[in-house]
């Protein structure tokens, strides 16, 4: 009885869109396009989207009757808004009947559309990336709105359930089992993930307690990210019909895209992204569970690709999700341990280590973006309009102290740390170096000169513009070529010097990358790295 229920719903359903639209194509005087996924339907005018629920009663959501879809038209709404008002117009009511239906009609209706304005379809990321036309500063953008966005989202209360290690483990395991079902060869990843979620348990729920569970978007992947006709940058179609998939850790979040990044090959953009989200936000404390998110969202598309016909089982666009995942779960990450910049005002350090990280790669920590952080400044905000001196001896060392800190926490869960800092005081750069010697990784020093009127010119150019968290003044920089302690003969063994004067992006960058790589690899012939361990590996 309730195959035949379902199966006239779904015919009275189709019948209603085929003819609403062709009623929309008469009014708008041209074809309208009809897209269906396994969960909507969207028809497509020149100016306008309508998406519509399909009457479906699923695991995973309830569309059955018309006050569902109704409620869940507006949950999509109100959660779309967040991110993309400039997309999402409002709930269109259906009025009439299934055969005659009347979009916008009067009278009881019978269905709900979400109405949306049309977008090109090379605005989305997916496309971009694909055409070559995703650049570094759409990166950054996303980071910006995705940290402001996560700053200001809802954190779920502690009795609600979300987040909790069993529902955070349980999750992932869920889609294993789907995947194996669905014929995936997934054992060697069941056991990571259950040694993993384990051994991150206390993790879990100490970013429960930390407020770090919020309501999020879910469904970051590149498809839903999008360039605006501005030249801003967003993200839109969040889950809407259940929500623990969008109640989630914000590093769950920001995974999603950086592991979409990855499986596209371009793992650049995606530590460029996790490096400006974290400028922004501040949580470190994320890094020791990104992994096991990157690797949960890896398997997420991995059984969206098989549940899709015209994906042939394993790969979409040359994507294999299952793959990526095996990666990101057991391949040495590359990273290079801990280097610190160092060098005056203008030397091309912050630049270099920006450079760095997207190949290295690496997580960097700034030290004008942590100091104002120490003070409760955002990255940009200028400490003298505050009216704080951030630069007294105390604030100073509170800042190293809290960069070693960090540095501890990144390097533990087996990451390579930048530290991006002046170091002109030999002491400081002691302290790290101690630093390296307690975790057994390699130590370097990129110590960065440029010639003096590039110094000069860079930083009375940077300080004009008002868009980099370093506050140095001319007046600045000629205390600290006055001041400065350069590296000394017995710190040579570990000390990369590079003239940024010419230095440029791309092959210039490279060959400093090189000499880094070939100093560590120096190191670890002398004294092996230990391996990635445990839940931080």
């Amino acid at each position: 009885m309730r195959d035949d229920t379902d199966a006239a719903r779904a015919k009275a359903h189709r019948a209603c869109i085929q003819a609403l639209q062709a009623a929309l194509a008469r009014a708008d005087g041209a074809p309208v396009e009809h897209i269906e996924t396994h969960i909507s339907d969207l028809l497509i005018t020149r100016q306008t989207v309508y998406k519509f629920k399909k009457p479906l009663q699923l695991p995973f959501a309830d569309f059955s009757t018309p006050q569902r879809r109704e409620h869940f038209c507006r949950e999509e709404l109100r959660l779309n808004r967040r991110l993309a008002p400039e997309l999402y117009l409002g709930v269109v009511p259906v009025g009439g009947t299934t055969a005659a239906p009347v979009l916008g009609g009067e009278g009881r209706p019978i269905d709900h559309a979400v109405c949306m304005r049309r977008f090109p379809a090379d605005a989305l990321w997916s496309r971009r990336l694909a055409e070559g036309r995703l650049l570094p500063e759409h990166v950054d953008r996303l980071a910006r709105r995705l940290a402001a966005f996560h700053a200001t989202a809802p954190s779920a209360s502690p009795g609600s359930g979300f987040g909790a290690p069993a529902a955070v483990l349980g999750r992932v395991q869920a889609v294993l089992a789907q995947l194996q079902g669905a014929g995936a060869e997934v054992h060697d990843l069941t056991g990571w993930v259950a040694t993993q979620g384990a051994a991150l348990a206390v993790a879990f729920e100490q970013r429960r307690a930390g407020q770090a569970i919020r309501e999020g978007h879910g469904d970051l992947h590149l498809a839903n990210l999008l360039v605006l006709d501005d030249g801003e940058v967003t993200a839109f179609d969040c889950l809407e019909f259940d929500p623990a998939l969008r109640w989630i850790d914000v590093m769950d979040d920001i995974a999603f895209t950086t592991m979409d990044l990855k499986a596209h090959g371009r793992d650049d953009l995606a530590w460029r992204l996790l490096d400006a989200y974290l400028q922004q936000r501040g949580d470190h404390a994320g890094l020791e569970v990104l992994r096991f998110y990157e690797v949960g969202r890896a398997l997420v598309r991995a059984l969206v690709t098989r549940l899709t016909p015209a994906s042939a089982g394993a790969a979409v666009d040359g994507v294999d999700y299952l793959a990526c995942a095996r990666r990101l779960a057991f391949e040495p990450t590359g990273a290079l341990g801990l280097a610190i910049m160092c060098g005056v005002s203008g030397s091309g350090k912050s630049w270099l280590a920006g450079e760095l990280l997207e190949l290295a790669p690496a997580v960097r920590l700034r030290s004008d973006v942590e100091r104002k952080r120490l003070f409760g400044l955002a990255p940009l905000q200028a400490s003298r309009a505050a009216g704080i001196d951030l630069y007294t001896a105390d604030a100073t060392l509170q800042t190293f102290d809290r960069l070693r800190d960090l540095a501890r926490q990144a390097l533990r869960c087996g990451y390579g740390v930048i530290v991006d800092a002046a170091f002109l005081d030999r002491a400081q750069r002691g302290m790290f170096h101690r630093l390296a010697d307690e975790l057994r990784v390699p130590f370097a020093v990129i110590h960065c000169t440029a010639d003096l009127a590039c110094l000069r010119e860079r930083v009375r150019r940077r300080a004009a513009t008002g868009h980099d968290p370093s506050e140095a003044t001319p007046e600045v920089l000629d205390r600290q070529l006055l001041l400065q302690e350069l590296p000394a003969a017995d710190e040579a063994a570990w000390t990369l010097a590079v003239d940024t004067t010419h230095l440029a992006h791309g092959a210039g960058v490279a060959e400093v990358l090189d000499r880094w790589r070939a100093h560590v690899a120096r190191l670890q012939a002398s004294r092996p790295a230990p391996g990635r361990s445990g839940a931080t590996a």
